[in-house]
Order: structure tokens, then sequence, then C-alpha cells
């Protein structure tokens, strides 16, 4: 068996069609979705993030605004222009680029840009409206492992699904979401003593620790989904997930590649949920 590769990038596509479609229906009511993109410093990986969400703003029909700030910037002025962006109803989304300089507290930003506005879905409040079910907004990646995972038309109800990682802004709520479409879910971590135990028993593996070959062909179930998050980098600079791509793609059904599996999918649920916010502000027919 050699597994079905699940396209990011084509999925990613379609759903950015159908965003720049809900935005033009927003505009011509006078509501442009608008997404706030804070940047702090001059970190480079961080530039290139917020190039991409800015470029997707712009090509979909969203307005994008762009404040850059430096290192120096104090905690106190960040909030106060937090608190400035909640009360603009011209913008929908707030989002803060991480990582910050060390002297401001993430928790505290994260905890300032209102819940209406948190695209990211990373707020304890949004958080907490995942676990009990509540709409809200989705942490961006996980959300887009769960389009990836509907894409092959398998039916989650009654699968087992092994997250192997635990951070709050994947592991947990890609857990949490897991749940919501009627799998039954294992969580597995550092301190997990035997992983292949748990994956060799999955009906879907989604592998997100940031470590290389993490889960190998031996540790795959026959026909298992395999969604991989990791973004790692191998010693001739080419990315590569925490997945052995070549050993599992022959033993699972369908796996995501690195890069344009999940990659692509992250800035595209970023716009879902913009537009989302901007259609709950203008009041959805």
């Amino acid at each position: 068996m050699t597994a079905q590769l699940i396209d990011g990038t084509a999925l990613s596509r379609q759903l950015l069609a159908e965003v720049a479609t809900r935005a033009a229906a927003l505009t011509a009511r006078g509501f442009t979705p608008g997404l706030a993109v804070i940047l702090v410093g001059n970190d480079p990986a961080s530039e290139v993030y917020v190039g991409k969400k800015v470029k997707a703003c712009e090509e979909r029909g969203l307005r994008s605004v762009l404040e850059r700030y430096p290192a120096e910037l104090s905690e106190a002025d960040l909030l106060a222009r937090i608190a400035a962006l909640n009360a603009d109803a011209s913008i929908h989304g707030i989002l803060v680029q991480m990582p910050l300089p060390r002297h401001i507290d993430p928790h505290k930003v994260i905890e300032a840009i209102s819940t209406s506005k948190d695209v990211d879905g990373y707020s304890v409040l949004s958080a907490g409206e995942l676990m009990t079910g509540l709409p809200g907004f989705r942490p961006c990646t996980p959300y887009g492992c769960m389009k990836l995972i509907e894409s092959t038309g398998i039916d989650l109800k009654g699968k087992h699904a092994v997250v192997i990682g635990r951070s709050n802004t994947v592991g947990k709520p890609m857990a949490l979401l897991l749940l919501q479409a009627n799998a039954t879910v294992t969580v597995c971590h550092s301190g997990t003593p035997d992983l292949g135990l748990y994956t060799r028993q999955a009906d879907v593996v989604v592998a997100a620790v940031g470590r290389r070959n993490t889960l190998t062909a031996d540790m795959v179930k026959p026909g298992a989904i395999v969604i991989d998050v990791g973004m790692n980098r191998k010693e001739d600079g080419k990315l590569a997930g925490d997945v052995d791509f070549a050993g599992v793609r022959e033993v699972a059904s369908h796996i995501t590649p690195v890069p344009g599996g999940v990659g692509p999918m992250t800035v595209t649920m970023l716009m879902v949920n913009t537009v989302e916010s901007a259609e709950r502000a203008a009041g959805r027919p």
C-alpha cells in the first residue's frame, strides 16, 4: 500500500476561494473584513510569517493592517494599542506575532485581545469555548488539520485517534477537536513510555512534537491516516516533519507531506476565522 497524499496546498486554495467569496459579499454590505497584525521587534522568522498573512489578506479581499514596533516598545504601550484595536469596529481580528521581546508577558498580551477578535484562538476564554463545545475561534493549525482529515472523506466517529504532543497551541486543542468529531482520543507525549504501543492501535495519528522521525513505519497501523504537523530542518537545510515520510507512506492510507501539507492550512484558517468574525459583527443573514 502506498498512501494517498493529502494535498494541503490544493485544499488551501479551495478554502481561500471560499474566503474571497464571503469577503466580497461582506464588502458589498459595507463590512470589509479587517485583520490587524502587530509585529514587535525584527525577528526574521516572524517577518516571514507576517508577510504571508498580509499577502493572504490582500489576495482574498480582506483589509490588512500591519503595525510594526521596535523591540523596545513597552508592555503598557502594546496593551494600550490592543485596547484601541478592540474598540475599532473596522477590525475583526487581532494577531500579535510571537515571540515577543522578553520584557513583554505574552499571556497578558493574548488575554488583552477581545475574544470576539481572537482569530488565533489562543486566549483562555477561546480555549474554554473549545473545551465546552461553544462556538468560538479554533486555533488555526489544529483547525486546519481537521479540514485535512475531513478532505479524505473518512468519518471519524468511532475511530481511535492518537495525538503526539500536548502543547497549548496544537496538541491539546487537536485532541478536543477530534473528540468533538466523535473519535476516541489518546494523547501521547514525552512522558509516554512506549509510544508505538498506542500509535499501532490508531486509525488516525497526528504528530506534533517538533522532532524528526518521531513516527516510523513500524509504529503505524496499516491503513491509518497520518497528519504531520512537524516542521524541522534536515542537515541539507530542507524541511522535514515529525514523520519518517518515505517509510510511513508505504503503510498508511493517507498522509500529509512536509512541506505542502499542514503548513499552508495555518494561514488559511486564520483567514477563515477573520471572515467568520466579520460575519458575526455584520450580523450574518
